[in-house]
């Protein structure tokens, strides 16, 4: 087992004035899976490659275990990685796929027999050893790749978007497999995705990046709870939170008609820097479809989406500046239909402000 720490760890591309990574400093515990989350480009991927060995350190240190790697190969870091492809040898049998690291050290013919099958069994896939990766679906050459890194026993495993390349149903089953069986072997997980779903259900932690900065890591839950500012809010959640730049006065935030009140250190906090607005979120969960009223907000429906127990109505409301997008989860039974006018009502208790200068959460 083993933890691992970015100490202000950077890379830069030849070329390139911006940081790919920007002296990203993060612990990672024992036995602690993390996610590093973002959109395309923020240097998620880069980061789990920089631990690997496979991208350079150009500023900052790598640790694991107390130990500087900054500068080993990657065999001496004693990780294994699962790649979004699978990297798998096509001429080999699956025993001889899970079995190729340990015979290259020359590990005794009857201890990788044993490791291969113990993992085989751990992933059911007992009956697949003799075949070829061409006779396997997508989940079961991923559950091969799977198995080739447990029988190494590293101390750390490294996932960069393994279940990319499956469809729906079998991702979410896969990724349910994926965490029952990293607790089960208490290993070091740092798992890469640009799937905020994947990420608010598998890690222990996650870590959210964006254009080489790390924003904010906590639980999934403090990350849904308390988004640090106003990117995180956005991207952590689905459908995304609501959130609006909008006129601040001393009672509150004006979404148009609607006023929503903000407390009194909220609306110095906004003043700061805020040139006269205010950043103000909410679930799609956190309003209610009410009666029409004068502190209700008029919105016209755009598309509603069925989703059997409940249903997400989007819609637009005109504000000052323009139209703006909402979406709010209601009960099926109260479904509105397209082209109609529903009144929403956020709820106080449950609204993220942020200042409209900086981002940040007041």
């Amino acid at each position: 087992m083993a933890t691992v720490s970015y100490d202000k760890a950077s890379r830069i591309y030849a070329g390139t004035e911006r940081p790919a990574v920007n002296e990203l400093q993060l612990e990672i515990g024992d036995g602690e899976f993390l996610v590093l989350v973002g959109p395309s480009g923020c240097g998620k991927s880069t980061s789990l490659r920089m631990l690997a060995g496979l991208e350079d350190v150009d500023r900052g240190r790598i640790l694991i275990n107390d130990k500087d790697v900054t500068h080993l190969p990657p065999k001496s870091r004693d990780i294994a990685m699962v790649f979004q492809n699978y990297a798998l040898y096509p001429h080999m049998t699956v025993y001889e796929n899970m079995a190729f690291a340990l015979k290259l050290r020359k590990t005794p013919k009857a201890e990788i027999d044993k490791a291969v099958k113990e993992a085989a069994g751990l992933l059911q896939l007992e009956e697949y050893l003799s075949r070829k990766p061409k006779a396997l679906s997508g989940g079961q050459r991923q559950r091969v790749a799977m198995g080739r890194a447990i029988v190494r026993k590293p101390q750390v495993f490294l996932m960069d978007e393994p279940l990319s390349n499956l469809d729906a149903k079998l991702r979410v089953q896969t990724r349910s497999q994926i965490a029952s069986l990293q607790a089960k072997l208490g290993v070091t997980t740092v798992y890469v995705t640009h799937d905020q779903v994947e990420a608010m259900t598998m890690g222990h932690r996650v870590a959210v990046m964006l254009d080489g900065v790390l924003q904010q890591v906590d639980t999934p839950r403090a990350l849904y709870d308390t988004p640090g500012n106003v990117f995180v809010a956005g991207f952590m959640g689905s459908p995304a939170m609501n959130i609006k730049t909008v006129p601040l006065n001393d009672t509150g935030a004006h979404f148009g008609s609607l006023t929503i009140p903000l407390t009194r250190e909220q609306i110095a906090a906004a003043k700061e820097g805020g040139e006269g607005k205010v950043t103000v979120g909410f679930r799609p969960e956190s309003a209610s479809v009410v009666s029409e009223s004068a502190d209700a907000l008029p919105i016209v429906v755009d598309l509603v989406e069925d989703l059997g127990s409940d249903a997400n109505v989007y819609g637009h409301a005109d504000l000052p500046g323009g139209s703006e997008r909402f979406t709010v989860r209601t009960e099926r039974k109260s479904m509105p239909s397209m082209g109609e006018t529903v009144y929403i009502k956020p709820q106080t208790t449950a609204l993220h402000v942020f200042n409209a200068g900086s981002g940040v959460r007041i």
